[in-house]
């Protein structure tokens, strides 16, 4: 069962010039919990990711994480502190081996101990399927291998809380199935995991909980099977 909260937004608010982004955002996530965070495009998703990971300035609320306040600190402390996401549009290093594009991040997190680069690498490699890949670039592998890749890149940083963002966006439903299975597996090895997702099977199959944004507000919050049936959210996606 899910413990104590890891992750704690409190009044998150941003703007951009005089556009509301977020308003008053309040969200925990226990450690060991799966979540998804569902809304319409331009509903604030991206915009609260990139602030409880550091790459954009929140002017409101804060953001606690397994202990710390993160406020004013950079992505990559955050990172180190054991937050990592991967991207919707994965960007690995296209000259380099996918070895190398997971020393990469293991070398920046700081993340994997005593352990040897390339033994990790090893291991990271095999949990997505793709150690025989090991010297191959990036040019070389499917879209769901660049993905599986991507989510690599994100586990190198030995992360507590893992963020996937549209991790199975244009994937088949047969794709769609083995990426879940990654992220469940992943969850199940004690990663605390928020999936932002658009294929509502995949995010109903994936949550124990969830969370909807609209309009840079939160609108509601908590079982999947009851949030799906709110009229504010039923609302929010076929309109009145």
């Amino acid at each position: 069962m899910p413990g104590d909260p890891l992750l704690q937004v409190s009044g998150l608010g941003k703007r951009f010039g005089g556009f509301v982004a977020l308003e008053a955002i309040e969200l925990a996530v226990s450690d060991g919990e799966r979540v998804g965070l569902i809304g319409p495009n331009g509903s604030g998703k991206s915009t609260l990711v990139n602030c409880m990971c550091g790459t954009l300035r929140h002017e409101m609320g804060s953001v606690h994480f397994a202990g710390h306040t993160l406020d004013g600190l950079s992505a990559h402390e955050r990172t180190r502190l054991g937050m990592s996401r991967s991207f919707q549009l994965p960007r690995p290093f296209n000259t380099l081996s996918l070895a190398d594009n997971l020393r990469i991040p293991l070398l920046y997190a700081g993340r994997h101990g005593a352990q040897p680069i390339d033994e990790r690498c090893a291991e990271l490699l095999h949990m997505v399927g793709l150690a025989d890949k090991a010297t191959r670039l990036p040019r070389d592998l499917t879209q769901i291998e660049m993905r599986k890749l991507e989510l690599a890149r994100a586990m190198a940083a030995a992360p507590r809380l893992l963020i996937a963002d549209e991790a199975m966006a244009g994937l088949s439903h047969h794709e769609v199935d083995d990426i879940l299975a990654l992220l469940i597996r992943l969850n199940e090895q004690g990663v605390t995991v928020i999936l932002i997702e658009h294929i509502m099977r995949a995010v109903m199959h994936f949550s124990q909980r969830l969370v909807v944004l609209v309009a840079g507000r939160k609108i509601a919050d908590g079982d999947p099977a009851d949030v799906v049936r709110d009229p504010d959210v039923v609302r929010a996606y076929l309109g009145e």
